[in-house]
């Protein structure tokens, strides 16, 4: 099946190294899952521009069937799964140097009171029941 590529969707080769390690259908008696592909292009959409899921193109379907959907592959590990698939296959095209890797130091601060701390002008039981 051709289909004609858009912004954040995955090509024919993409798609053709991914789908044999998605898993083959929904639970025993239940709904045939909607096709993966067109569900793993909302999720990428989705992921990409940032925007709520109930706001996923009509194109792809209900959201809260893609939602579903992301939130079980979550669950079962599948997205680390074909992070390492992904990372064998530019492995074996040598494109991935294993020589060098980059750590992000970014971090956001924390308030005082994600650390435990006292809010300002807040009571706590202790004072309370004195």
């Amino acid at each position: 099946m051709i289909m004609s590529q858009k912004r954040y969707e995955l090509s024919d080769t993409q798609w053709q190294i991914l789908q044999p390690h998605l898993p083959k259908n929904s639970a025993k008696g239940g709904r045939p899952w909607k096709d993966h592909r067109q569900v793993m292009n909302a999720i990428f959409w989705k992921l990409n521009t940032g925007a709520q899921w109930r706001d996923l193109p009509e194109r792809y379907g209900p959201w809260q069937t893609i939602y579903d959907r992301f939130s079980y592959w979550r669950r079962i590990g599948l997205w680390d799964r074909l992070m390492t698939v992904l990372l064998g296959e530019l492995r074996k095209r040598g494109m991935l140097d294993t020589e060098s890797f980059n750590i992000d130091a970014t971090y956001i601060r924390a308030s005082r009171s994600a650390a435990g701390a006292r809010k300002k002008g807040t009571l706590t039981n202790r004072q309370i029941t004195r």
